[in-house]
């Protein structure tokens, strides 16, 4: 696969979708090449700049894709009622969800909430 994005997220969805290889597009021939022969060799190829993609915390307990969407969001500080109206929900939804997913983590402020978003994968900051 070649991408622009290299979040660590980003990166481990798509290998766990099924994907052989992982390039950023700023990738030299050289590198599209030997990932090409490796991938065909039956091995696995990621972009060296993307450092350690590491596997998902097995501890973490799973969130839904949106408190996910809505994680991302409060790591990148927007307000619950930017987060509704980027999302097309309520304020109180979005509310909701930060509630559950403090619940959730065992989290009562959002900065830890942040804190643990990005230590654990969860989120990135973008």
């Amino acid at each position: 696969m070649l991408s622009m994005h290299s979040e660590p997220n980003y990166v481990r969805t798509c290998m766990d979708a099924g994907a052989r290889g992982y390039l950023l597009k700023n990738a030299v021939d050289l590198e599209l090449i030997d990932a090409v022969r490796t991938i065909a060799a039956g091995g696995q190829a990621l972009d060296p700049r993307l450092g350690r993609v590491s596997e998902p915390d097995a501890a973490a307990p799973a969130l839904t894709p949106r408190e996910l969407e809505v994680l991302q969001l409060i790591v990148n500080g927007r307000s619950n009622r930017e987060i509704a109206q980027a999302l097309g929900l309520s304020a109180n939804t979005v509310a909701v969800h930060r509630a559950n997913l403090m619940q959730t983590l065992g989290i009562h402020n959002t900065a830890d909430l942040v804190v643990y978003a990005i230590r654990h994968g969860l989120a990135s900051i973008t």
